[in-house]
Parts: C-alpha cells; sequence; structure tokens
C-alpha cells in the first residue's frame, strides 16, 4: 500500500513539474524511487509497488543522471498529454449507447473521481479510507436453485472463506432442492462465525413470473429483483452475488467500498465488459435500454435502507411493465431490468472498478479491464460455456477456479481470530462429547470416530424419481469409495430401480467422480441415482455412516440394503415389489433375505436364473459367500435349504448373522460406532432381532460379490493387533448397550458369543 501511495505522489509532484517549475524535475530526480537504476513509470495505470529511494551516492548513477534527466523530461511530456486527456474527460454518466474503452481507472462513482484519476490499478485509494470492523459482518445474498447450482454456491463460497478475515452471513434464496443440499452441507460443515438464513424462492415466483424471460436462469433469474422485500426489513447493506462466481480476495474489501457511496448512490456495479447493450453484435440485435455499455448484474452492492425509502419495487415494476410493452421479454433477466432502471435513473449507481467483476462471457471485452492477472479481484463465469469460453488468460482463471474446486474444505473450519462464533448448540454438545474421551485410550481414535461431523453434500447430481404410486417400490442402498467407482454402471445395468448411494471422497475426488459420471452414457441416463457425498475426514472408513446417510435419503417405503461390491440378479427390483405385497410388509417386522454369493473371477456370465446359478454353483465357478473365511456370516441363511426352496422361509438369528435384507426405510440405523472393517453390519442385524424382526429367506432371488483387491481397511484389521483388540472391546460394549437397552430378551446375544 505505502509503494502504490508513494507512486501516486510522484505523479502529482511530476505533474507540477511539467505544468509550473522546471526545475522541479532535478528534486523528483534526487527524492523519487527508483527501481534497477532507471526511475520508476509515473503512468496514472502503475499498481506494482516500488523499490527503495534511489540515493546520489554512486558515482555509476552520477554519471548518468543527464541521461535519466531526459528519461524523465520525456515522461514529463507524457504526463502533460495525459493531464490534458482527463480533464477533458466526460464528467458524468454517458446517456448513449455508444462504445467505451475501458481502463483500470473505472469504477470512481463519481464525476470528481473521474477528472482526479485517483483510482490506479488493483489498489485501494491513497488517503484514508474508512475500514470495515475487525469482527463486522458481512451479508451476502445469493440466489439458488436445483443441483447444479447448488455445486457452484459450494465453489464460490469456498473462494470466499479462503480469503475471509470477518464473520460471514449468507442470505440464501433457494428452491426446495437446493435447501434441502445447502441446509446439510452447512450444518455439516461448521465454518465459525458463518451464519445461514434460508428464503423460500417458490414463495416468490408470483413476484416475478409475470415477465417472460429467455435467459437459461428462468424464473430464478429474476429474483434479485425483489430482495428490498425478501430480506430482514433491519439489513441494511448486502452484497449480491452470482453462483458463477470466484474471489480472488478478502470480501470484506468489497464491503468496505460501501463507504464511498455518496448522495443517492443505492447500487454498486461493475460496467457490462461485452458490446451486448450497444446493439451491434448482429443484425437485428435489439437490446434492453441501458446507460453506456450497461451494467452486469452478477456482483451488485445493494443499499437496501435507501432502495426501500425510495420505493424500489414501485420503481422497477413500473420501468418492467412499461419496457416489456415493446421487448416482451427478457433477454438477460434481472440484468435487463436493473439498467433499464438506472437508464432513467443514473444517478441510483455508484460505477465499481472493472476488476470486481471480470466477466468471462462470450463477446467479452474483459481482457481491456486488466494488464495483469494479479490485478483481478472477482472472476464471473457468465457464459453457458463456463469453462470453456475463450479468453488468453482463461488457463489462468480455470486453475485459479479449480483450486478452490478441489480444495479441502475442512481447511476452511478455522475460528476467526479475536471473533467470537455465535453459540452453537450441536458444536457445544459434540465439544463435550469429546471432552469426555479419554485420550490416552488405545481406542481413543476409535472412539473419536463416533463422534466425528464429515460435511456432507446431499444429490451431487441431478436427481428426478417418483416412487410407485401402489407403495411397493424398493431403492437399493449401498456405499463406497474412489477405488469401487467402477461398480456403478454395472450395478446399473442389473437394478433398474431407485438407488441410493453414500460416497466417501476427498473434495478432489468428488470432482473426479463428477467428470467420470458426466462421461458416462449410463450413468447419465438414470435420473433416480442419489449420489451423496460424505467428505473423507480422520483415519477409518465411517462404513456405518455412510450407510446412514444413504438410508436417511431415499423416497420409497422399503430399501434393500446392499453393498456395492455385488450385483443383484436381472429383475431383483421387480421381483422385491413383489414380495413386499406377498409377504405382507407394510404391517409386518420382517427383513426379507437375498441370499448372497461370490465368484473369484473378474470376467463373470452372469446366471440369468436360479437353475443356471446351481449349476455354476455345482462346477465351481460360484460359492456361497464368504464360506471359505467367514461361514458364521452367511450360514443360518441355509443355503442347502434354499436350493429346493420354492416358496419363502423363516430361519432364526444365529451369531455373527450378517444377510442383505430388504426392509421398511423406519427400521433403524446402523451403528456409527464400528467403522472401517468388522461388525458393521452385524450389530444391525442384530439390533434388528432384539426389535422382533422376523427373517425370511427368498426363495428366487440372488446376488453375486465381484472380486476386488482387498481394502485398505481389512488390510488394517488382519496385520494390526491393536485394532483388532479395539473391535472387540467396542463389541462388547455394544453389546452391554443391547442389554441396557432391551432387557432381558437381549441377553442372548452375549450368551451366543461366549458359546461361538
Amino acid at each position: 500500500m505505502l509503494g502504490i501511495c508513494r507512486g501516486r505522489r510522484k505523479f502529482l509532484a511530476a505533474s507540477l513539474t511539467a505544468l509550473f517549475v522546471p526545475a522541479v524535475t532535478w528534486i523528483y530526480l534526487f527524492a523519487g524511487s527508483f527501481e534497477d537504476g532507471k526511475p520508476v513509470s509515473l503512468s496514472p495505470l502503475e499498481s506494482q509497488p516500488h523499490s527503495p529511494r534511489y540515493t546520489a551516492s554512486s558515482q555509476r548513477e552520477r554519471e548518468s543522471l543527464e541521461v535519466r534527466m531526459r528519461e524523465v523530461e520525456e515522461e514529463n511530456r507524457v504526463l502533460r498529454k495525459q493531464l490534458s486527456l482527463a480533464q477533458s474527460r466526460s464528467p458524468s454518466h454517458h446517456h448513449g449507447n455508444h462504445s467505451k474503452t475501458y481502463s483500470m481507472e473505472e469504477g470512481t462513482g463519481d464525476s470528481e473521481s473521474l477528472r482526479a484519476g485517483i483510482v490506479a490499478g488493483n489498489s485501494s485509494e491513497c488517503g484514508q479510507q474508512p475500514a470495515v470492523e475487525k469482527c463486522e459482518t458481512i451479508h451476502v445474498a445469493i440466489v439458488c436453485a436445483g443441483y447444479n447450482a447448488s455445486r457452484d454456491v459450494v465453489t464460490l463460497v469456498k473462494s470466499v472463506l479462503f480469503h475471509r478475515r470477518n464473520p460471514l452471513h449468507f442470505h440464501l434464496i433457494a428452491d426446495s432442492i437446493a435447501k434441502q443440499i445447502l441446509a446439510t452441507l452447512f450444518q455439516t460443515w461448521m465454518v465459525p462465525a458463518v451464519r445461514i438464513d434460508f428464503y423460500d424462492a417458490d414463495e416468490l415466483k408470483s413476484e416475478v413470473s409475470w415477465i417472460p424471460n429467455k435467459h437459461y436462469s428462468g424464473i430464478y433469474g429474476l429474483m434479485k429483483l425483489v430482495l428490498t422485500k425478501t430480506l430482514p426489513s433491519n439489513l441494511e447493506r448486502v452484497i449480491v452475488l452470482d453462483t458463477d462466481i470466484t474471489f480472488a480476495t478478502d470480501i470484506a474489501e468489497l464491503w468496505a467500498v460501501f463507504h464511498k457511496f455518496k448522495g443517492q448512490q443505492v447500487l454498486g456495479l461493475v460496467e457490462n465488459q461485452s458490446d451486448w447493450y450497444l446493439g451491434n453484435l448482429w443484425k437485428n440485435h435489439r437490446p434492453w435500454p441501458a446507460l453506456g455499455r450497461g451494467y452486469n448484474t452478477g456482483v451488485i452492492l445493494l443499499l437496501l435502507d435507501k432502495l426501500r425509502k425510495m420505493k424500489w419495487e414501485q420503481m422497477w415494476r413500473l420501468t418492467a411493465e412499461r419496457e416489456l410493452m415493446s421487448m416482451l421479454s427478457t433477454s438477460l433477466a434481472d440484468q435487463d431490468i436493473f439498467n433499464a432502471v438506472i437508464k432513467q435513473n443514473p444517478f441510483l449507481v455508484y460505477q465499481l472498478p472493472c476488476f470486481w467483476n471480470v466477466q468471462l462471457s462470450d463477446h467479452t471485452r474483459s481482457e481491456q479491464c486488466y494488464r495483469d492477472v494479479s490485478d483481478l479481484k472477482v472472476i464471473h463465469w457468465n457464459s453457458p460455456k463456463k469453462l470453456r469460453v475463450k479468453n488468453k488468460h482463461v488457463e489462468f482463471f480455470r486453475n485459479l477456479y479449480l483450486t478452490f474446486l478441489e480444495y479441502d474444505g475442512n481447511l476452511l473450519r478455522r475460528e476467526l481470530f479475536g471473533c467470537p462464533s455465535e453459540t452453537d448448540v450441536n458444536s457445544e454438545n459434540l465439544q463435550k462429547q469429546l471432552s469426555e474421551l479419554d485420550e490416552d485410550d488405545l481406542c481413543y481414535e476409535f472412539r473419536r470416530e463416533r463422534f466425528t461431523v464429515h460435511r456432507t453434500h446431499l444429490y451431487f447430481l441431478h436427481y428426478e424419481y417418483e416412487p410407485a404410486s401402489d407403495n411397493t417400490d424398493v431403492t437399493l442402498v449401498a456405499q463406497l469409495s474412489m477405488d469401487r467407482l467402477q461398480m456403478l454402471e454395472a450395478i446399473c445395468k442389473h437394478w433398474e430401480g431407485p438407488i441410493s448411494l453414500a460416497l466417501y471422497l476427498s473434495d478432489a475426488e468428488a470432482q473426479q467422480f463428477l467428470r467420470y459420471a458426466q462421461g458416462s452414457e449410463v450413468l447419465m441416463s438414470r435420473h433416480n441415482v442419489g449420489y451423496h457425498i460424505v467428505y473423507k475426514e480422520g483415519q477409518f472408513y465411517p462404513v456405518n455412516l455412510l450407510r446412514n446417510v444413504a438410508m436417511k435419503h431415499i423416497s420409497t417405503p422399503y430399501m434393500f440394503l446392499s453393498d456395492i461390491d455385488f450385483l443383484p440378479m436381472y429383475g431383483l427390483y421387480e421381483y422385491l415389489r413383489k414380495s413386499v405385497i406377498q409377504l405382507d410388509l407394510a404391517n409386518t417386522k420382517k427383513a426379507l433375505i437375498v441370499p448372497a454369493f461370490e465368484t473369484l473371477r473378474y470376467r463373470l456370465s452372469f446366471p440369468k436364473s436360479k437353475a443356471e446359478l446351481l449349476s455354476m454353483l455345482d462346477m465351481g465357478t460360484l460359492f456361497t459367500f464368504r464360506y471359505h473365511v467367514w461361514t458364521k456370516g452367511h450360514a443360518p441363511t441355509n443355503f442347502a435349504k434354499w436350493r429346493t426352496a420354492t416358496t419363502p422361509y423363516r430361519v432364526e438369528w444365529e451369531a455373527d448373522f450378517e444377510p442383505y435384507v430388504v426392509v421398511r426405510k423406519d427400521c433403524p440405523e446402523y451403528d456409527r460406532r464400528f467403522v472401517g472393517f468388522g461388525w458393521n453390519k452385524v450389530a444391525h442385524i442384530m439390533e434388528l432381532d432384539a426389535q422382533e424382526y422376523e427373517f425370511t429367506v427368498l426363495p428366487n432371488a440372488y446376488m453375486i460379490h465381484m472380486p476386488h483387491a482387498p481394502s485398505f481397511d481389512i488390510t488394517k484389521f488382519r496385520s494390526n493387533k491393536q485394532y483388532r483388540i479395539c473391535l472387540k472391546t467396542l463389541k462388547e460394549e455394544f453389546q452391554q448397550d443391547m442389554s441396557r437397552h432391551y432387557g432381558f430378551a437381549a441377553l442372548k446375544y452375549l450368551t451366543a458369543e461366549n458359546n461361538s
């Protein structure tokens, strides 16, 4: 900052020298700053910090004094020309749709500043400017609707959180989809000094639905117009952002610009950086009226209190009604109406420097807005092409965006030093639970994982499914990590019904998954698969948390609790729906067992019938699941009986039983204390039995486990003695909890364990 201010003082000194006293040039030579033996440029566009002062002690510099004198005189000549241009510049807003050249001097917001040319480069003004208070809350409003926009909001928020030093209050105008996704995300993100409030976008539709809009944002692209009415009446100012924004600086710098508003200025906007509103992009192009190039509404500073006093609602509605009589519809949603209002009332706008909204749209002229990418503060991907837009610096912009896209959001959970966060009951309870754990306990990490809050992004991809009206619908539930991604297409081919998947991924892996899914015709053709991202944290695979997340977000009355390594038989979805009716699952506590088999072959001709499966079983191509390493897990299914069974049959619970079952959606959750490998399903089946579920084997259903490399967790279980000791301890504690909860009936679990 000091270097920038010093450069501006030199600009003033050199200007006076050129206009009044030539001898002052000598003073400049001895007092000015030098860099690499040459005078620093005095261009008003200069934004780079300068090197230490020049001293006359060097003999070599003394000898080159005459050369430098000539250089400064030449610069003074250039400065005189620049000053004359600045003084002759139009003092106010432009009143016609004509072209304008961009420079880093834009953004002053009033004529006096324009004439003085005090804004230069990417810096703040030299004089004392009002600072944002250390713990002042910055309010940000975002309109968000749908699955894709919810993903975009996360990247925007990451870029804001990365740079911020102030508490933030996000006001999210969201539809029901975005609210469900983002409410869960922020609740599980638990970022200190961040508050989230939601406003129902669907309730606002009637306010703007009368406006025909051709823009791809649809009706939600008009909702920024009604923020004065939507946001709390005591909220005085807010920064409004599009979802396709990336911040490269602290948002507090933008918040501070509110202090520069004067008179009746109530809107802070950056000039549009394309020729759209000039009407010369193609033949018969007829845009809405705008002041000069118009303004882009991707970044808006709103003085809400003044706008309300000015009757903003009435102002924009009257303008829209008048213009729609001839324009018929908007092309750029709310932006067209904002510009039409400003055209009639130019005093409303404070023009922000263009680096606060560098627009990477089609036909953009944003490259004229900056001389170096380090000048940028906000990047706006406002082209439908998004990252594929053409710009000579697009690689830099893309890399910046991808950095935040893949940035570990857990690292943004940092406290703001000196700014106390609002009391959060969930956070306090979590801290209390963690404080009760003994850190010297050898199983501390296992116990701690039970209380770890994992950031969760529901419905990462578009989801659209209405359950069957006959109340027999079944959702396949499973969980996976990145190393099982290849199973998704195969499962989708085997199961045509709805699927709920919890994926345990890092932020970077989530983007790899997104690219994988978007490149798969099979996955993109399915809209009934819910992908829920649970972000990685800690050293264990939280298998039961993942199952619970997938179970919680189903829309059908029944669910098939499977694992990602299994392929269900062809037609299993329809068979289960019929079985639900046949066995009256709606009115009885039953768990329908789908017998599990396995193959050791990576290439398998999948059996299309039970008869074909039995033949492969006899030939040794297939085996009953885990018969050679963990017989007890599925032995109670009674495979010998299943071979000839034609009707469902009941089996009894036995120790270590862990079948794959179909149950009602109200069944108990999995116990979170079991992480990684071991006892995660066994404990759940035990609890189903304790709640008096009846286990019924389906005679014509089957699933086959496909081979894969051992997981990291099973490797730890096999190689780490302490891992096995802790698992045994957790089992005993679970059984004790069962006895306390279910009383005398649960004693059989302790007895069965001792006898096994």
